[in-house]
């Protein structure tokens, strides 16, 4: 990093499934030490720890520690503001800024990952970080995919102080697609109707409709463990049983497969595959959330009943 001297990347596991080279994951396991996931309905510290901000920061710090400790720095901390490959994870608020003061004092960077979760998705603000706090300013973030809507586009903003510290250095920094007229325009179009249409505060008021209908279900269906999200980010866990939180992958699977042959696209995430996500489209009304809902319920009720007769539960072709 330019303006760090560090040399070891630091991570959130379960981020993302191996998008990378056969060496990039070879070199992951040695030089990119992982922190535990700040889970707080299955994680080591969950919604009964009465601090699992400050928790789950300190593990933080042990890991630096430990890196320190073999006489490594600290590059970097990588984070996607909203884990979702992780399961639709919202981290505890002031998670961030803990995190990010053990990693500055190590001399390291904070990147966030806005790929999934920017442009306003999260409703309440535009950047999904700004949950942990309208002080808090990462050092790298990272934009891609929504800013584009579907055109290939991405782009990487860092504070001044870290650019200004890169340009020391000398390095001249190429890129043959940089800066696209094409893609540009398709960026500034995006930032336009979002503005125009109020998608950001659509997205507030529709998540708000999803999440209650959701919880509604929640106490309807035992299989639902937890429904979790802001905005247009949901997860809804399915467990096994309450006591264990066991992933119901096959029920998910199920679900999934169901509610595919009602024309309703849903896919699942978290390590157990058990946690079905929702981010729809930004245009997604209250009517689309009331039906969708209503063609999960019809689904859990059949289900439930097949269970109780011993049927195996049959997957979409």
């Amino acid at each position: 990093m330019a303006r760090r001297s560090g040399s070891t990347w630091y991570a959130l596991p379960k981020r993302a499934p191996g998008r990378c080279s056969p060496r990039a994951r070879m070199t992951r396991r040695c030089h990119s030490p992982q922190a535990p996931l700040p889970d707080t309905y299955r994680g080591l510290y969950r919604e009964d720890h009465p601090n699992p901000a400050a928790a789950y920061a300190s593990e933080v710090k042990r890991v630096v520690n430990s890196v320190q400790e073999k006489g490594r720095k600290i590059a970097a901390f990588f984070v996607e503001s909203l884990p979702s490959v992780a399961g639709q994870i919202i981290p505890p608020a002031g998670y961030f800024p803990e995190v990010a003061e053990h990693i500055h004092r190590a001399g390291g960077l904070f990147v966030a990952d806005e790929i999934q979760v920017g442009f306003g998705r999260v409703g309440k603000h535009f950047w999904a970080f700004q949950l942990q706090g309208e002080d808090f300013v990462p050092d790298i973030v990272t934009m891609g995919k929504s800013i584009g809507n579907g055109h290939p586009v991405a782009c990487v903003a860092t504070t001044q102080a870290v650019a200004r510290a890169f340009e020391a250095t000398g390095v001249e920094y190429f890129n043959t697609f940089g800066g696209s007229p094409v893609s540009c325009a398709v960026g500034l179009a995006v930032l336009d109707v979002l503005e125009k249409e109020q998608l950001r505060a659509h997205a507030a008021s529709v998540g708000s409709v999803l999440m209650e209908l959701l919880r509604q279900q929640k106490a309807k269906h035992p299989i639902i463990g937890d429904v979790r999200g802001v905005g247009l980010f949901i997860g809804v866990d399915l467990i096994k049983d309450t006591a264990t939180r066991t992933p119901a992958t096959e029920e998910a699977n199920y679900v999934v497969s169901r509610l595919k042959e009602n024309y309703i696209l849903l896919s699942t995430d978290g390590p157990g595959r058990n946690v079905l996500k929702f981010k729809p489209p930004m245009c997604f009304s209250v009517d689309n959330a009331r039906h969708m809902v209503a063609k999960m319920d019809t689904i859990l009720t059949d289900m439930e009943k097949k269970v109780r007769s011993c049927e195996t539960l049959r997957l979409w072709p």
